[in-house]
């Protein structure tokens, strides 16, 4: 075979490889094989949570102490404690927290009096944007700052809003890892303000 009809098998797997689909295809299995690996790496702590409600259980809740939004000072969950607490993870800048503030306003308002309360967490968001997200839709409950996002992997956040439910005892008895609804509410705060410590 001369050296003008050489086979060009070589030329031939590259060009294979540049097909948009096998890129797409590789693409994909890349991040299919990262996302498992972060599973296996801090699946652990992260879908305990989840697990654990999802088996009837009531966890117990994370620690979570940080500074007030709206002035000096800090709010912690332990200051909390004896009171039915709806744990709401949001920030300014997202869409469906914004679409969600008036129903836990409306649920803040119905639960206080009952103690229980929605605590807000403001996590890595700009200060004043949060301060103006407050303003906006006139919320009244009380709202702490995470700027760096440190407490957020406890809970096992991984998008905003997250909602957590926890009983009188300081247990996370429902959880919504989206937005809340009216429905969830209903079903499952009422009960649990009957509840006594």
């Amino acid at each position: 075979m001369s050296e003008g009809n050489a086979p060009l098998y070589p030329l031939q797997s590259v060009k294979r490889l540049l097909n948009p689909v096998a890129v797409v295809a590789i693409a994909a299995a890349v991040l299919l094989f990262g996302l498992l690996l972060y599973g296996v790496v801090s699946g652990g702590e992260d879908s305990g949570i989840d697990e654990a409600i999802a088996d009837g259980r009531r966890p117990d809740v994370p620690e979570l102490s940080l500074p007030r939004l709206d002035g000096p000072g800090a709010t912690s969950l332990e200051d909390l404690r004896g009171r039915v607490v709806v744990l709401n993870f949001w920030a300014s800048w997202c869409e469906p927290c914004r679409e969600e503030a008036p129903l836990l306003e409306r649920w803040h308002r119905r639960m206080k009096a009952q103690g229980g309360t929605v605590l807000g967490v403001d996590a890595l968001d700009s200060t004043d944007d949060a301060r103006e997200f407050v303003r906006r839709f006139g919320i009244t409950y009380p709202n702490i700052r995470d700027v760096s996002g440190e407490h957020l992997r406890p809970f096992g956040i991984a998008a905003y809003p997250e909602t957590f439910v926890i009983d009188r005892r300081g247990r996370i008895a429902a959880l919504v890892r989206g937005p809340v609804t009216e429905d969830f509410l209903a079903r499952e705060i009422p009960p649990l303000l009957k509840e006594r410590t």
